[in-house]
């Protein structure tokens, strides 16, 4: 594929750039090779690539760096422009470009992301790494570090209105802000209304990520996702393990957890509990190729 546009704010000089678009269960995304390209104004350029109309059409923009801390750094731009903490779906799709592209041949690595360093460990077959299971991290429950507003120190079942409509909330951050809402019927809501109003609530001083979630067995359930700076997304990994985990804490259910999303595929969420503790929090998926190609800069 040859994708020509000009897009002036991303890169000194005219030439080209290599980019490879991913997914993970349909969460899309633009992935760039910084050990070789360099992107000045990467929410600019994010906000370009991912126009599904007038750009390559994304949830959001992946740049693999060199760290000094990790095996390798990723830097996530939302399709708004806007930066992502971590994103479950998106790291698995750094794994497979880097091992498929020979950047490393390691198959247990380590990331570095704003929320911090998370594992992975690769899947591979026939050469290539076709998933991973990946560390997700410590989820935070106090209201503080989420962050909601909140007289509590934990918001479980919390009442929220937009449209004038009332909601049961629950939050929790797994390096980015999370508000589930659990209910029987999760796909007859629009989501482009609702998610939109939710997303910038004023308890949400940094804006949240919105799950409608229905628990259809003790160890499974089915989500839909409204993602900050993105819109409805057909999955978000750190929203699967958010509700997971939040499901977990309500019911007892034990891990591991079965989250269906709305691309029509199922991920794998495990942990480990003592109290409200967690540990060994991970999320296990695919990661898929989808297109290369050169962008004309």
């Amino acid at each position: 594929m040859y994708f020509d546009h000009w897009y002036t704010g991303m890169y000194s000089g005219r030439g080209s750039m290599k980019f490879v678009k991913m997914h993970g269960l349909g969460n899309d995304y633009v992935c760039i090779n910084c050990f070789r390209e360099r992107v000045e104004d990467p929410p600019g350029f994010a906000k370009t690539l991912c126009d599904r109309h007038y750009g390559i059409g994304a949830d959001g923009l992946i740049l693999i760096c060199p760290s000094k801390v990790s095996d390798f750094k990723m830097e996530i731009y939302n399709s708004d422009g806007s930066v992502a903490g971590m994103c479950g779906n998106g790291i698995r799709c750094l794994g497979k470009y880097v091992y498929d592209y020979r950047l490393t041949g390691k198959e247990t690595l380590s990331i570095e992301t704003k929320s911090g360093i998370r594992n992975m460990h690769l899947h591979i077959q026939d050469g290539k790494a076709c998933g991973a299971m990946v560390d997700m991290g410590v989820p935070r429950l106090n209201a503080h570090s989420i962050p909601i507003l909140s007289e509590k120190d934990l918001v479980i079942n919390d009442p929220i209105e937009v449209q004038k409509k009332n909601y049961r909330m629950t939050g929790i951050s797994m390096g980015n802000p999370h508000a589930v809402i659990f209910s029987e019927e999760i796909n007859g809501i629009s989501l482009e209304e609702t998610g939109r109003e939710l997303e910038f609530h004023p308890r949400f001083p940094e804006r949240a990520n919105i799950e409608f979630c229905h628990v259809t067995a003790r160890d499974r359930m089915e989500i839909r996702v409204w993602e900050r700076g993105v819109g409805e997304t057909l999955a978000c990994g750190t929203g699967i393990t958010a509700c997971a985990l939040l499901h977990a804490v309500l019911t007892d259910a034990p891990s591991p957890i079965q989250v269906d999303v709305a691309g029509g595929d199922t991920l794998k969420v495990g942990f480990q509990r003592t109290g409200d503790r967690f540990t060994d929090v991970t999320l296990t998926g695919p990661a898929d190729l989808v297109f290369t190609g050169d962008i004309q800069i």
